[in-house]
């Protein structure tokens, strides 16, 4: 299914190409290249030609080798394998810098490059094949570095970028007779015909699938999606790729397509969670359900592009994030501004809801790619599942300018300790797993992961205070978006029950009504940090949130009664102290007859901390009701 619909895709990409971008045929692939090596009808190196183009990178702008179709590459490990007319200095030139044990690491892949292109060059009659043989067999690797050319380039030919052929400054990949040779020798590999898994029809079946690029974590050179590289993996004594039987022209097709998915030159850049990273496409050549997909799952950076306007963002990592989201949002998502509601009509207008679409998840394993899901849905539904993972987090905000929707990325990322630097890296290295498990429930409209609950939830008992970089005080133990998740794993989980027994209190603001143990218990706890600091002051060292509140959140037995004992002093000291009594005489009559509960469990620790939130954003409505 994942290789039928990516083929599908490539076909898609190969009769309407995205702009600026080559899509290669079946037997070529799409490869990066740093230099042309131009040469005289005779096999003359007249000149090296440097193929860099410039890429705008952010605000930077850098040079990167130029991406060209060439004939598909080897896979490689630590075996020599040449590639054809197209490979690095090594192969082409039997230049190295590495310090090998064996003195004649390049020479032997010199000399395997040269065979097998001479072979195949020689069954195309025309000049480029016989100036490209004419070189081959007449350059000489030790004696390379004293060619004038060579020298100039030395510097640049070690860093290890690919080299092509030119003859007379044509490219002689162009060149129609080496073509025909290099399709025809193709089809005479040694390779079984057997039926194909996506097609059906009888062909050359691939023995390797291409390698993948552009997964963090997996190996530079590419993994494969699709490979029986132990024998463990194989069935009926069969080899490699005839266990599953591929053809040739669908793993090329699909190769192509998943990397330009993974690509730069694709506009929708994947999503990074944790260590999977999410492509996703539509089943039609229109660009614009890409472009909608992202907006939707990344709105809050258009309003991070605004913010940054008036504030620093928070770190680099932020911005960098901010100024790529803003590159690549497309026309339609232009339409969600800082403020305002996500458009959902305006985004899908045109857009056809039945659309199919696909989401597929993939992270690193060895020298492979996991597939952590695969999801495909008409694109209708996809949207109304991701606003109603927005929906469900909706809650009161503790100030103006907090986005109204809450990201993925950014919930994850309170899974990890606010005073870590490199909080990216770390929600990779911690909850690989758990980005994965989350964007599928998500998009499946099932219930988010228990783990990512309580690691929330672990993170509230152990967070502090954080002083920014403007020396303010900011408490992110119990912050908007923790609870706004907290919020939404509850409604979520039970929702296919038909009834949710705290669905009272899954609302945006504070229920006074409600009469649930826990949830009174988190409000009675605000009620008496506000009245501690009302007597005190904000100079003191340690407010009981900071010394109580896993106690009391976890275990109230334990530490109420002796709040409620330090609250008579309290009262009796701040300007207000009579009105907070009766404030906590009200809502210790809401409670029942029966003593403080010994224990939480971890739903009513969440309910807990809702309670105490609300509370919180109760006292601060009111006070900017009376400041107005």
């Amino acid at each position: 299914m994942i290789l039928q619909a990516l083929y599908n895709y490539y076909q898609i990409l190969l009769n309407d190409p995205p702009e600026g971008v080559e899509i290669a045929e079946p037997g070529y692939s799409n490869a990066p290249v740093s230099y042309a090596l131009n040469l005289s009808e005779q096999g003359e190196l007249l000149d090296i030609i440097p193929l860099f183009v410039p890429v705008q990178q952010g605000k930077k702008t850098v040079e990167l080798p130029k991406r060209m179709n060439v004939p598909e590459q080897v896979k490689r490990s630590v075996n020599i394998a040449a590639n054809f007319l197209c490979d690095n200095a090594t192969y082409v030139l039997g230049l190295t810098g590495k310090e090998a044990k064996d003195p004649d690491y390049a020479q032997k892949r010199f000399e395997a490059f040269r065979e097998r292109n001479v072979q195949l060059l020689q069954k195309a009659d025309s000049p480029a094949a016989h100036a490209v043989i004419a070189f081959l067999q007449k350059y000489n690797p030790k004696t390379a570095s004293q060619h004038s050319v060579i020298a100039r380039h030395l510097e640049g030919l070690l860093e290890g970028g690919n080299l092509i052929f030119q003859v007379e400054g044509k490219n002689a990949l162009d060149d129609t007779e080496i073509r025909r040779a290099w399709e025809n020798s193709r089809t005479g590999q040694q390779t079984t015909e057997m039926q194909c898994l996506v097609t059906g029809q009888k062909e050359l079946v691939a023995r390797l699938h291409p390698d993948i690029k552009g997964v963090p974590g997996a190996q530079t050179k590419g993994a494969s999606l699709v490979s029986f590289n132990l024998d463990a993996f194989t069935s009926y004594g069969k080899e490699q790729g005839a266990n599953s039987p591929i053809s040739q022209r669908v793993a090329s097709g699909y190769g192509v397509a998943l990397n330009y998915l993974l690509s730069r030159q694709n506009p929708n850049q994947p999503i990074f969670l944790g260590d999977t990273a999410v492509v996703y496409w539509a089943d039609a050549p229109d660009k614009r359900y890409a472009s909608a997909f992202y907006s939707f799952l990344n709105p809050e950076y258009q309003q991070e592009q605004e913010e940054g306007k008036t504030e620093e963002a928070h770190d680099k990592n932020k911005r960098k994030r901010a100024n790529n989201a803003e590159k690549m949002l497309g026309e339609v998502a232009k339409s969600v501004e800082q403020g305002r509601a996500i458009d959902l009509a305006k985004l899908r207008e045109d857009l056809d809801d039945n659309t199919r679409f696909y989401v597929l998840g993939l992270a690193p394993n060895a020298s492979r790619l996991a597939v952590r899901f695969f999801l495909t849905e008409p694109f209708g539904v996809f949207a109304e599942r991701i606003m109603q993972h927005y929906e469900d987090l909706q809650i009161e905000k503790e100030y103006a300018n907090q986005p109204t929707y809450i990201s993925p990325y950014r919930i994850l990322a309170e899974c990890v300790s606010p005073k870590v630097t490199q909080r990216d890296e770390e929600v990779k290295k911690s909850w690989s797993l758990l980005g994965g498990a989350f964007m599928r429930s998500i998009l499946m409209g099932t219930p988010y992961p228990e783990n990512l609950y309580n690691a929330i939830l672990n993170r509230i008992r152990h967070d502090g205070e954080e002083t920014t970089a403007n020396n303010r005080v900011r408490s992110v133990k119990i912050n908007y978006i923790r609870t706004a998740y907290i919020k939404a794993h509850l409604i979520r989980k039970y929702r296919r029950y038909g009834k949710n027994p705290y669905q009272e209190v899954l609302q945006m603001s504070l229920n006074e009504s409600y009469k649930n143990t826990p949830y009174v218990l988190g409000r009675l706890f605000a009620v008496l940090e506000k009245v501690q600091k009302e007597a005190i002051g904000d100079t003191i060292n340690a407010t009981i949130k900071d010394r109580y509140f896993t106690a009391a959140c976890a275990t109230p037995a334990s530490v109420f009664p002796t709040l409620l004992r330090l609250s008579n002093y309290w009262t009796s000291k701040a300007e207000y102290g009579g009105a907070s009594d009766r404030k906590i005489q009200t809502l210790l009559n809401m409670l029942d007859a029966a003593p403080f509960p010994a224990r939480l469990n971890l739903e009513e620790q969440g309910i807990f901390v809702l309670g105490y939130y609300h509370q919180k954003a109760a006292f601060y409505k009111t006070n900017s009701n009376l400041n107005e």
